[in-house]
């Protein structure tokens, strides 16, 4: 039988039989789980609903710096004791890695202080939504479709999802968490609009963004984007809703990483405490913010650090998981990059990846207007006086990776600004981008939200107006 979500308790029990059953000098077990409950709905009604639930647990098992991985999703003694010897008889025929360390223990993964106070994430009210809770909130998206003459495409989902390491020096962490989200578009003859957002707590997404709302913000952008104009490529002043600047800037942060720096692949080697953005530009990781999602703890089960990766523009420090700092601290990075310590970031042994931060947060820089005086999208199109709105990107790719130029197009809500006001909708644009020099070229911002996109994963950012983005070409839509 394929296993449901398991307990803490549950787990637990799980690991000690895969301890009695291993012979490996040490033996890790990675445990995820989830349900996951979907409405779909399209042309003004819903066409699927589903749900799914699964757990699994993931086994390594270590023999003097050989290591491997074996899976198993059943329970019982028999699939246990295969996936035990799976993993023991991958090890034993790797090449032994000088670098691998021991697992980490309960001291090393949770600091000198101990244990950190967790954030809730869990809420019983979003793991109880019902395919009939889903459908109400889908009823009333679509009432505020057909009251514009639209039709409305999207999902609604609720999930809940758990996350533990367990390993046999004494380490053992757990994490539950549920999410609510729901995405809208509307769509009209020539024109569309967007809109999503999500939150662990479902009262939250109900209560605070209503759907209702997102629904009536993504139709008047598909209502005011009808018969859209086509202007010249150029540069322009833009308004990049928190969708569109979280999508764009995701690319940049697999290259806050150790590993990246040591394999030459980070835009940021040889620019470790350059002053590489605008000084109102902020950029920390914080598993701890409470609009963050997501555990507090790494693929190793070390506790994940705060860590400062910009300030005032300048690049302070890139994050670490255990085996990067060791190699770092001999490298000609350690005299330029900061305190080299672990900091809570790496992905599950063996990997090639080494870390990456996954819980950024943007905020202005003390002292600058950004800071002192943020401004919503209302008052940026009020302050411009020609310029482009942008509700979301999509299809972006890297073009240059060292300057971190990046192409994609617009959509879903591309509108003309002039002399402080929404003219028109704009046909779509294909942009050729430096994310160094938007960065460096933030004229405002919005308070940092809880934002959702497409392409890059969930961050706490805020809108941005930004001088000078580059529009290669128009689109045929």
């Amino acid at each position: 039988m394929i296993a449901g979500m398991l307990s803490r308790e549950q787990a637990d029990g799980v690991f000690e039989r895969i301890r009695r059953l291993s012979c490996a000098d040490e033996v890790e077990a990675l445990f995820t789980g989830s349900r996951f409950a979907l409405t779909r709905f399209a042309n003004n009604t819903i066409h699927q609903n589903v749900e799914e639930e699964n757990s699994v647990v993931s086994i390594r098992a270590n023999f003097g710096g050989r290591t491997a991985r074996a899976t198993a999703n059943q329970f019982d003694d028999e699939s246990l004791r295969r996936a035990v010897a799976a993993a023991e008889s991958l090890a034993r025929v790797q090449a032994p890695d000088p670098d691998l360390l021991p697992m980490p223990d309960l001291r090393e993964a949770h600091g000198r202080t101990g244990e950190s106070p967790v954030p809730t994430r869990y809420f019983a009210e979003t793991a109880a939504v019902t395919p009939a809770d889903r459908a109400e909130v889908v009823k009333n998206v679509v009432s505020v479709a057909a009251k514009h003459k639209l039709t409305a495409a999207g999902i609604y989902s609720n999930s809940e999802a758990e996350e533990g390491i367990f390993n046999s020096r004494g380490l053992a962490n757990w994490h539950r968490q549920t999410l609510a989200e729901v995405s809208i578009t509307m769509l009209g003859g020539d024109s569309s609009g967007w809109q999503k957002a999500n939150s662990p707590d479902v009262r939250n997404l109900v209560r605070d963004l209503d759907p209702a709302r997102l629904a009536e913000t993504a139709a008047q952008k598909a209502v005011e984007s009808a018969h859209p104009r086509e202007i010249a490529p150029g540069k322009y002043t833009v308004i990049l809703e928190p969708a569109a600047v979280l999508d764009l800037v995701g690319f940049m942060f697999w290259d806050f990483s150790g590993v990246a720096l040591l394999d030459q692949r980070s835009f940021l080697n040889d620019r470790i405490g350059a002053k590489l953005f605008g000084e109102n530009i902020n950029i920390c990781d914080d598993a701890q913010h409470p609009l963050q999602a997501g555990a507090t703890f790494d693929g190793e089960g070390m506790r994940r650090q705060r860590v400062q990766l910009v300030e005032g523009g300048v690049v302070k420090r890139v994050v670490y998981a255990r085996g990067t700092a060791r190699k770092m601290k001999n490298s000609e990075y350690a005299a330029k990059a900061g305190p080299i310590a672990a900091t809570g970031h790496g992905f599950p042994l063996p990997n090639e990846m080494g870390e990456m931060p996954m819980n950024i947060v943007f905020g202005a820089a003390e002292g600058t207007q950004s800071a002192e005086r943020p401004q919503n999208v209302e008052e940026m199109i009020a302050a411009t006086e020609r310029g482009v709105l942008v509700t979301r990107l999509w299809y972006i790719r890297e073009v240059d990776p060292y300057e971190k130029i990046v192409t994609g197009m617009t959509r879903d809500g591309t509108f003309l600004v002039e002399n402080g006001k929404v003219q028109c909708g704009l046909r779509n644009f294909r942009f050729n981008q430096s994310l160094i020099a938007m960065l460096s070229n933030v004229e405002a911002m919005s308070v940092p939200v809880r934002a959702s996109g497409e392409e890059a994963f969930d961050m706490v950012v805020p809108a941005m107006k930004v001088r000078e983005f580059n529009f290669t070409e128009a689109t045929k839509f």
